[in-house]
């Protein structure tokens, strides 16, 4: 598979993985003044990038990168953002801060973490029914801790 990015502004840094083990290709932020993301507070934060995947049953998802999760409470909004293989629009991500004191995000600053993976597309089948499990309709910790 080939992904290709477009700068869409000459400072966006292209996305690269920390070593040849990581599963995800950084994202930094594209920013022409730094943003203090004061706690609780969410923003949109500009990759000046785009991108074109060269298949259509891929899907490019955007995962908050676990250092400043767990050092400085900082994630992405939605949890794990989507770009479908036909969105070419800047790739924009939507932090927030969930620690207790304000984090300043300068431009160049690696924010996120891009991770491609296959998509399956079922045709969806209207059903009377469907099988019963053991488990059945029980959800939301009904299997325990």
């Amino acid at each position: 598979m080939k992904l290709k990015i477009k700068k869409l502004r000459h400072d966006a840094v292209m996305p690269s993985r920390a070593t040849n083990g990581s599963a995800g290709f950084d994202l930094c932020a594209c920013i022409t003044e730094t943003i203090t993301l004061k706690s609780g507070s969410i923003a949109m934060i500009p990759t000046g990038l785009s991108a074109e995947p060269d298949c259509s049953d891929a899907a490019l998802l955007i995962y908050p990168r676990s250092g400043l999760s767990s050092k400085y409470g900082i994630a992405l909004a939605n949890c794990v953002g989507v770009v479908d293989s036909d969105y070419r629009g800047e790739i924009m991500i939507p932090l927030i801060n969930h620690g207790k004191s304000d984090f300043v995000i300068e431009n160049g600053m690696r924010i996120a973490q891009l991770v491609i993976s296959p998509i399956i597309v079922p045709e969806i089948v209207p059903a009377e029914s469907v099988s019963e499990t053991e488990r059945g309709s029980g959800g939301f910790g009904s299997t325990g801790l």
